[in-house]
């Protein structure tokens, strides 16, 4: 059972039902992943509703990780999901907002 009080969420990838949480851990790879910025530039860059498909296989891999699966980007790259490109997007969009909260979404 996930705690949204805690960050964390439910998705289906990979045929699985996984749960996703940025500790502080997958923020910190996230802030390198994208050039060193802290934790309000990283908000503010996914406030513009832009996100490539390699921001969201990066978002998607700390999730798991911080919920503490082992797996590599390699790995989440190759999972489906439900929805397409717009599933990817909306388990991205939940786990940010459950994260940052208000409207801190894709």
């Amino acid at each position: 059972m996930v705690n949204r009080h805690r960050g964390e969420i439910a998705a289906m990838l990979g045929g699985e039902r996984r749960t996703l949480v940025l500790t502080l851990g997958a923020l910190a790879e996230l802030e390198d992943a994208f050039g060193g910025e802290d934790m309000l530039a990283l908000a503010s860059r996914f406030e513009t509703g832009r996100i490539s498909a390699r921001d969201a296989i990066r978002v998607i891999g700390a999730g798991l990780r911080g919920a503490g699966e082992t797996v590599s980007d390699e790995n989440v790259m190759h999972m489906n999901v439900e929805g397409g490109a717009a599933g990817y997007i909306a388990v991205v969009a939940d786990l940010l907002t459950a994260t940052f909260g208000g409207d801190t979404v894709v």
